[in-house]
């Protein structure tokens, strides 16, 4: 029943009342008023409202921001599509993405433009894109970046048909790019490295799943990711290290840090949950790169406490996924990388939180309040007045076994498959909107916005 004074005041769009509210200093049972598709407030105070959302028993976190997602429909539609990412995204709590696609990269700004108008109305998420960094062409990543991408993909290797930079022309992207704060996500594995791998590997003409952590060795990694450190710290330039995959390398970047570089860290769930052994098992199913690492229970438990205790900053699906049928076509060194993540890294966070391995405000913070922060887009990731109004509600009593029929990637398939967790999305909400509700299965979301990231001038 709401009070007196509650009543007299103008109502608002939306009040989400009894939930746990997961807020930047922590859980509370507090209500959350939405008005315009912003939050206007959070409290313990009713007010009248024009939907009431019971949220009793519930957890209340901040919409997910996945900042590492593939869509290849512009090219690869087989492998996915935006409408397949989106209804994966919301089921899961993903109410913004990054988007960037190798097959189609976007390197300068009149490709970022075209690629903004193709999506216009297509996608329900909130969405930004990444654009490619190309070696030699420093002027491009810019320009690109004063152009509103979110950030610059850099790979230190050629890999998915994305052409790698050496120390030369990367030193000469930072020197560029510096200047302007563009932030660059950095793939790093050596190709050198890679290549005295890969020969030696087809000379003994193997085809076995260990070909994968053999090829992309932990060596490979961090010899990159200690020459993108020295070239970073150098030009002062914005890095974040991609999808780190072991302690080895968050220690190296710590150095960094102590020589004043400004750099982040993502790392993605298989890091954190698949072994190193599952790919000769498993073979092009379980191949990625990096590669999973751990060897055991207790190298997993490292990367959560790094996790935990915010060495890593920020946690990604790196959604790069393709069909059991694509994935087994031709031998292991055929098969595309990645993996379908979109539908279950949010799982993963949240069984990790029910399991008391991480504290949800730690979720909120890994999954939502840093990506948002590190690429800038401004009014996402955190549930305070005056930000969007993307929540998601979770039922943490839920007990639940994933199965590849769950999965509304395109890929149909995940490598948690049989996997049993706690704790379950119930509800997404984007801009004050009930995106996702598990009572009501056909709800159509309405077109999400573009989101520039911050270097961008009049877009």
């Amino acid at each position: 029943m709401i009070d007196g004074s509650a009543s007299q005041r103008a109502p608002v769009d939306l009040a989400i009342e009894g939930g746990t509210v997961v807020l930047p200093t922590g859980p509370r049972k507090m209500n959350v008023l939405v008005e315009d598709g912003r939050i206007v407030e959070i409290g313990t105070d009713r007010r009248a409202a024009r939907t009431h959302h019971d949220a009793t028993g519930l957890i209340v976190l901040p919409g997910f921001v996945d900042a590492h997602v593939h869509c290849m429909e512009q090219v690869e539609p087989a492998r996915e599509d935006w409408d397949h990412a989106c209804r994966a995204a919301l089921a899961a709590g993903a109410t913004t993405l990054i988007e960037h696609t190798h097959a189609a990269p976007v390197r300068t700004a009149p490709q970022l433009r075209s690629k903004r108008a193709w999506l216009e109305g297509r996608a329900t998420v909130d969405y930004a894109f990444a654009a490619h960094a190309w070696p030699g062409r420093p002027s491009d990543a810019v320009d690109v970046w004063l152009g509103g991408a979110a950030y610059l993909k850099v790979f230190t290797c050629t890999t998915h048909g994305v052409e790698g930079f050496d120390s030369e022309s990367l030193a000469e992207l930072f020197a560029a790019t510096a200047p302007v704060g563009a932030t660059c996500l950095v793939h790093c594995e050596d190709q050198s490295v890679l290549d005295d791998n890969e020969r030696r590997l087809h000379a003994s003409d193997r085809t076995d799943g260990w070909i994968v952590p053999c090829w992309r060795s932990l060596h490979a990694e961090r010899s990159a990711v200690e020459q993108v450190l020295r070239l970073a710290v150098h030009a002062r330039a914005d890095v974040v290290i991609a999808h780190a995959s072991s302690p080895a390398i968050v220690d190296a970047v710590r150095e960094a840090r102590a020589l004043g570089a400004s750099v982040a860290i993502e790392t993605c769930p298989q890091y954190l949950t698949l072994l190193e052994t599952e790919v000769g098992e498993q073979g092009a199913l379980r191949k990625f790169t990096p590669p999973a690492r751990a060897r055991d229970a207790a190298e997993l438990a490292l990367m959560w406490d790094l996790l935990r205790n915010g060495a890593i900053t920020y946690v990604s699906s790196d959604h790069a996924p393709a069909t059991r049928e694509q994935k087994r076509a031709g031998t292991i060194w055929d098969a595309p990388f990645g993996l379908p993540g979109l539908d279950t890294t949010s799982a993963i966070m949240i069984d990790a939180a029910c399991n008391n391995r991480i504290a949800w405000r730690a979720v909120a913070e890994v999954y939502a309040r840093s990506p948002a922060r590190v690429y800038g887009l401004a009014g996402k990731g955190s549930l305070e007045p005056g930000y969007d109004a993307d929540l998601v509600l979770v039922d943490p009593a839920a007990s639940w076994t994933l199965t590849d029929s769950a999965i509304r990637s395109k890929a149909g398939w995940s490598p948690y498959a049989g996997r049993a967790l706690r704790g379950r999305v119930v509800a997404t909400i984007r801009g004050g909107r009930v995106v996702h509700d598990v009572q009501h299965p056909d709800l159509r979301p309405s077109p999400g916005r573009f989101l520039a990231g911050r270097g961008a001038i009049g877009v």
